[in-house]
């Protein structure tokens, strides 16, 4: 009896020793073996981590950035300087053709491989052959695991593919899974065939084209959802970025327009992945928590929304 007690004893050492080695919350220490969360409980934003809990178990960023358009050098640079400047989360797809930079950008960073969230995507035509395709990403990342995958849009044989992710989640090779330009339809006729709840939906979300039905139907399933192309992208940045309710308000908070709309997007618990490679605008993008928009602001930018959705998924 004495000698199981000092084995106890050991044991509890060891395993606080492990936990502050591995800098492990508790919170994710009850999740992160797969246990799933209550599933309709709403997803809140916690602005001074700057993070948000997954049903998964895991904390994502809030704030990330996007790569889309971005490949070789320019995008090496843009995802290491992000890094540097304190962003931690990335999102690539294996459509974007740059799953290799951001990989390499993500271990020459210096930055615990822990305290970064990746996010990949598989495309409708690697749907039939997810696993090969699943293989490809994480060789190509070569960064030990993937934080999320999505499947980038809906597509013959996507249930298939889900289900090969959620294989990858139980062998501990991808952490939580999720879906790209999927929306209430789409939402009601996938989830009843799948046994993991996506972590995530990543819809197009920009003021112009605010899904102020689909946000908050998403989000009461107790799924995070996140605005690809934030600030407009093709065809709108331009006018988004000079829109006079837009500027208005930046004047009062003395920021920029393009840090006004992803604030907005951030208090509407919507996770923004601005992308680009221009160094000023990433460290501009990243700066968002040392102010507030109002809820007459708020109700201001509501008001431009025109339901106009430049593409057709």
């Amino acid at each position: 009896m004495k000698y199981n007690k000092i084995f106890l004893s050991i044991a509890a050492v060891l395993f606080t020793f492990y936990i502050s080695m591995h800098n492990i919350k508790a919170e994710e220490l009850k999740y992160n073996k797969g246990d799933n969360m209550n599933n309709s409980e709403k997803r809140i934003f916690d602005f001074n981590s700057k993070t948000v809990l997954l049903n998964s178990g895991y904390y994502m960023p809030v704030l990330g950035l996007g790569t889309y358009s971005l490949h070789g050098d320019e995008c090496y640079n843009a995802v290491l300087y992000f890094l540097k400047s304190g962003g931690r989360l990335i999102d690539t797809a294996s459509f974007y053709k740059n799953e290799e930079e951001v990989g390499r950008a993500v271990r020459d960073s210096g930055i615990k491989r822990s305290e970064i969230f990746v996010i990949t995507k598989l495309y409708p035509n690697q749907f039939s052959n997810a696993e090969q395709a699943v293989e490809q990403a994480l060789k190509k990342l070569n960064i030990e695991y993937i934080d999320m995958m999505l499947l980038h849009h809906p597509g013959k044989d996507d249930i298939k593919a889900y289900k090969v992710i959620e294989k990858y989640i139980k062998a501990g090779k991808i952490k939580s899974v999720g879906l790209s330009n999927w929306y209430i339809k789409e939402l009601e006729s996938f989830l009843p065939k799948v046994d993991i709840m996506p972590a995530l939906v990543q819809n197009e979300i920009h003021p112009y084209y605010q899904e102020n039905d689909v946000i908050p139907y998403i989000q009461n399933l107790g799924i995070v959802v996140q605005g690809w192309y934030p600030l407009g992208g093709r065809g709108y940045t331009k006018e988004l970025l000079n829109n006079k309710v837009i500027t208005d308000i930046a004047k009062v908070h003395n920021v920029s327009a393009a840090q006004v709309i992803l604030r907005w997007n951030l208090q509407k618990n919507v996770v923004v992945i601005p992308g680009s490679s221009n160094q000023k605008h990433i460290k501009e993008n990243l700066d968002l928590f040392g102010f507030q928009l109002s809820n007459e602001e708020m109700e201001k930018i509501k008001s431009l929304d025109r339901n106009e959705k430049h593409d057709w998924y």
